[in-house]
């Protein structure tokens, strides 16, 4: 874990880039006690070490399926249901954090990636058993902004400094499968890029971040964006952006990592 100093920052968003219905704004200025948060989101090895200790079954696994991005798919992969406003998601029998792209893959090949397919509970499950927590929003938010003060990304205000990726977004026409130009197409492992100022990996992009905050509507707090953000559809991969997800939600897109109190 790394150290996040106690101390005030602009949290929120209302500049062109930014989601007025999501909450982004106002900017106002919010003071966060000092605490600890993972550099990292939590592993697939990490979870599978909670897992192998517990005997903990995901909602995932206990349900039977969940959405994977079409894109994973094989291409002879049969057709199932679809969310009709985001039609890249296939519900396949089978997908949760250990198959990952369903039954055709494993955890194990990408241990050091982001455990996924692990829905609000599943992650309070982990943080319970590791002695923490979930992030509060603004802890989230101002960790991953690095004590850099008001800018779009954990590193500033240009999306790609001198053309180098510096996160794991969509590149091309979504949901067109993208040139690779990172060399990723899915997640991640979760140290790839640089860290923030505080020492987080992978603050944006790669997988959502589930939060302990309520949204509104039933839904919680989720923040980063992920692999499949792109700036034709989704620019939530800033640091003040935040999505609303029902905590049963467990897609190949999400994950989490966890606060601890500084005492």
């Amino acid at each position: 874990m790394v150290a996040v100093p106690a101390g005030e920052f602009l949290m929120g968003s209302e500049d062109p880039l930014s989601y007025p219905a999501d909450g982004e704004g106002p900017v106002r200025t919010v003071y966060v006690d000092a605490f600890w948060i993972d550099a990292c989101a939590v592993s697939n090895a990490q979870f599978a070490r909670f897992t192998a200790d517990t005997g903990y079954r995901t909602s995932a696994e206990r349900i039977g399926w969940s959405f994977v991005f079409a894109g994973l798919l094989p291409d002879d992969f049969p057709p199932t249901r679809g969310v009709a406003a985001a039609p890249w998601w296939r519900q396949v029998e089978g997908a949760d954090w250990r198959r990952p792209d369903g039954p055709h893959s494993t955890w194990e090949d990408r241990a050091d990636h982001p455990v996924v397919h692990v829905d609000w509970d599943d992650a309070r499950a982990y943080c319970a058993w590791a002695g923490k927590r979930l992030p509060a929003e603004a802890e989230w938010e101002r960790a991953a902004r690095g004590g850099l003060h008001a800018k779009v990304f954990p590193w500033g205000d240009e999306f790609e400094p001198g053309g180098r990726p510096r996160m794991n977004v969509w590149q091309g026409d979504f949901p067109n499968r993208h040139p690779t130009a990172d060399a990723w197409y899915g997640t991640c492992p979760v140290d790839a890029y640089e860290p923030g100022g505080f020492g987080l990996y992978n603050a944006t992009g790669n997988v959502w971040e589930w939060c302990e905050d309520a949204f509104g509507g039933g839904q919680r707090v989720a923040k980063g964006g992920s692999y499949l953000c792109h700036a034709s559809y989704c620019r939530r991969y800033r640091v003040a952006a935040r999505q609303g997800l029902f905590p049963d939600s467990a897609t190949g897109n999400v994950g989490f990592r966890c606060a601890l109190d500084m005492t």
